[in-house]
């Protein structure tokens, strides 16, 4: 059976027969730009002759190869195909300036603008983020690929209460298993498993400043899919809090080391006693106010060894209960508040039916 690695590889092959030189202007009206990176720009615009909105992503020929132009287009063409995965929409060509192909339109803009511009996005708009991201992420793990680059800035909106969203750019997805350089960058989505990478950035640095000249010392990782929980994980802390939970996941950072003292307490107590304990104990102040739920969930997706961490499907199985402290505490009250009413219904009926009795009343 061919392997979706394979199919990928063909089609770039096929399509690299029938890449057309068109000038952009002439089919499509340029509306504004939608964003702007190392990999080019996109450009929202419509189409003169159908009138559609599409979003025309622009990769400057200098900088970008003609095979990692054709990946990221048929990837996302051919097998983005979950409704939370932004698709490419079969139209594809080059300039004199840039390779160009159309994908679906966020029209309401990315995750990070309204991250911004709320202190949360509360618990039930999150976990219907997280309910369609994991199952968009799910569908690329299950074809052997992973996306390598989750973040809030790549997440797309298609109405601005984050009823759907879709995730997008594929720049940097990998089949699984693949070998490929640790790249060390300052952000908390960087897995702590390349940390080496950040020492040796480090040492590179301070050896070009006393113009030494060594070879470069550089180590490899292996793409897994617990590159993307990672991710994943970091991102609930986002849309729930609005703020990110360290600068970075080494012990450089102060946050990250509160966290990992706390995990690894958390992980030593659990095996003493052979089950979980309270999940308050020694926790790092900044994951105080979630509720055991989703402190069980970060434990599983924030696991700082890669080979523990909690596959991406797991995560539907933490949606549906409360995710803060406060609403957990709010809803266990009017479950008392309700229990206590059902007794008075109860208790007012017993003593009615007595007070029938001693009229003779039937």
């Amino acid at each position: 059976m061919t392997s979706a690695k394979e199919q990928l590889d063909e089609l770039c092959y096929l399509t690299a027969q029938s890449l057309t030189t068109l000038k952009t202007s002439e089919h499509f009206k340029l509306i504004k730009l939608l964003g702007q990176g190392s990999y080019g720009k996109v450009m929202l615009a419509v189409h003169k002759k159908r009138g559609t909105p599409m979003a025309l992503k622009f990769f400057p020929r200098a900088g970008t190869s003609l095979q990692a132009f054709l990946r990221e287009y048929n990837l996302s063409l051919a097998f983005c195909t979950h409704p939370s995965l932004n698709r490419a929409l079969g139209i594809f060509y080059s300039t004199p300036g840039y390779y160009v192909f159309a994908q679906q339109a966020g029209l309401y803009g990315d995750l990070y603008d309204v991250i911004l511009s709320k202190d949360g996005l509360g618990e039930e708009c999150t976990q219907r983020v997280m309910s369609q991201l994991s199952g968009a992420v799910s569908h690329l793990h299950s074809l052997g690929f992973v996306h390598r680059d989750i973040k809030p800035e790549n997440v797309f909106l298609c109405d601005a209460k984050c009823r759907w969203v879709k995730l997008g750019d594929f720049g940097l997805v990998k089949p699984r298993g693949s070998e490929v350089y640790a790249v060390w960058y300052d952000s908390p989505f960087c897995v702590p498993e390349v940390a080496e990478a950040k020492r040796l950035k480090k040492k590179s640095e301070e050896e070009e400043e006393k113009e030494e000249e060594e070879e470069e010392e550089e180590f490899c990782i292996t793409v897994e899919p617990s590159l993307d929980s990672w991710a994943l994980g970091v991102l609930v802390f986002c849309l729930l809090t609005s703020c990110f939970p360290w600068e970075e996941s080494t012990k450089d950072d102060a946050s990250y080391r509160a966290f990992k003292r706390w995990f690894d307490h958390m992980a030593e107590r659990s095996a003493e006693v052979g089950e979980d304990i309270d999940c308050y104990e020694r926790i790092a102040p900044f994951f105080s106010h979630f509720s055991p739920l989703a402190l069980s969930l970060f434990r599983q997706l924030l696991n700082p060894e890669p080979t523990l961490r909690a596959a991406v499907d797991e995560i539907p199985g933490y949606l549906g209960g409360p995710w803060l402290l406060e609403t957990e505490k709010e809803e266990k009250r009017k479950a008392e508040q309700a229990q206590m009413e059902a007794r008075k219904v109860s208790v007012g009926g017993v003593i009615q039916e007595k007070e029938r009795e001693g009229r003779g009343e039937r």
